[in-house]
C-alpha cells in the first residue's frame, strides 16, 4: 500500500503523480469555493495559472455565460466578477455559468496534477463523498496521493488537517501507519490533536487568521460545514466539472 500526502505541489516529481489517483485540497478556499459553485449549478470551472491567463481564456470562450473569478492575497482581483469565497457562489450568480478562476495557491495545485490517472477536489464541505471514493480507490489500487495546495509553496495547517481527515476516513477510521509517507503520518497526527473540530485548525492557521483580519471570518464558518455538499468535482481536460455535466472546450 502506498498512501501519500504532499503538503505543497512545489517540487513534486512527475513520477509521484503518474498513473495515480489524486485528491487536491485547498481548504481556504479554492476547492471549497469550487465545490460550492458546482453544487450551486455552475457548469464548469477552468483553472488558470495567472490573472492574464484567466482573462485570455475568458475572452477566447466568447460566451456571455462566462464569469471571471479569483483572488490574490485574499482580495478579489480587480475587474473580476467574483472572488474566491464560497459565500459568493449562489445559484442566482453562478447557475449555468462557466467560471474561469485563478487563485494564489489552489488553481496552481490543480494545474500541477498532469500525469495523474484521475483528479478529484476535496474540502471539508464534501468530505463524506470524497472519503467514500478514497476508500474505494485504496481498496482497488492500494495507492492514493492527497495533494495540498499549501501556502506560497509552504506548509498550510488547514490543508494538512483536511488531508489527515480524508486519509483517516479512507483508512476506515483506523490508525494505520504502514504504507504512509511522513506527511501522511503528520496529517493523521493533526487529526489526533484537533479531533473533528474544524474551528481550531481553521482559526489557528495563517490563512484563517488573515481572512479574519480582512473581515472574511464568515468564510471559515462556511468552509467548516462538514459534508453538507454531495458533490465530487473531477478535474480533467483543463476543467473542473461534476462527472454528469457536459464540459466546455478550453482554448489552447
Amino acid at each position: 500500500m502506498k498512501l501519500d500526502v504532499a503538503f505543497t505541489p512545489h517540487g513534486i516529481a512527475a513520477t509521484e503523480l503518474h498513473g495515480r489517483a489524486v485528491f487536491v485540497i485547498d481548504t481556504l478556499r479554492a476547492t471549497s469555493t469550487m465545490c460550492t459553485a458546482l453544487a450551486a449549478g455552475a457548469r464548469a470551472i477552468i483553472p488558470a495559472a495567472s490573472t492574464e491567463d484567466a482573462i485570455r481564456i475568458a475572452q477566447n470562450l466568447e460566451n456571455a455565460d462566462v464569469l471571471l473569478a479569483g483572488e490574490r492575497n485574499t482580495a478579489r482581483i480587480d475587474g473580476f466578477a467574483l472572488g474566491n469565497s464560497p459565500r459568493e457562489m449562489t445559484p442566482a450568480v453562478v447557475g449555468g455559468k462557466t467560471l474561469v478562476m485563478t487563485t494564489t495557491n489552489g488553481t496552481g495545485a490543480l494545474l500541477a496534477t498532469q500525469g495523474a490517472s484521475v483528479v478529484y477536489l476535496a474540502s471539508p464541505l464534501n468530505l463524506a463523498l470524497a472519503a467514500a471514493r478514497a476508500r474505494e480507490l485504496v481498496s482497488e489500487t492500494r495507492s492514493l496521493l492527497i495533494l495540498c495546495a499549501g501556502r506560497e509553496s509552504s506548509f498550510a495547517l488547514e490543508d494538512a488537517y483536511t488531508a489527515g481527515r480524508l486519509l483517516f476516513e479512507a483508512l476506515g477510521r483506523r490508525w494505520i501507519r504502514r504504507g504512509l509517507n511522513d506527511a501522511a503520518q503528520v496529517g493523521l497526527d493533526l487529526v489526533r490533536r484537533y479531533g473533528h473540530r474544524w474551528d481550531r485548525p481553521l482559526e489557528r492557521s495563517r490563512a484563517g487568521r488573515e481572512l479574519i483580519r480582512h473581515g472574511l471570518g464568515d468564510d471559515l464558518l462556511a468552509v467548516a460545514a462538514e459534508s453538507t455538499l454531495s458533490v465530487l468535482p473531477l478535474y480533467a481536460e483543463r476543467r473542473v466539472t461534476l462527472p454528469a455535466l457536459a464540459g466546455v472546450t478550453v482554448p489552447a
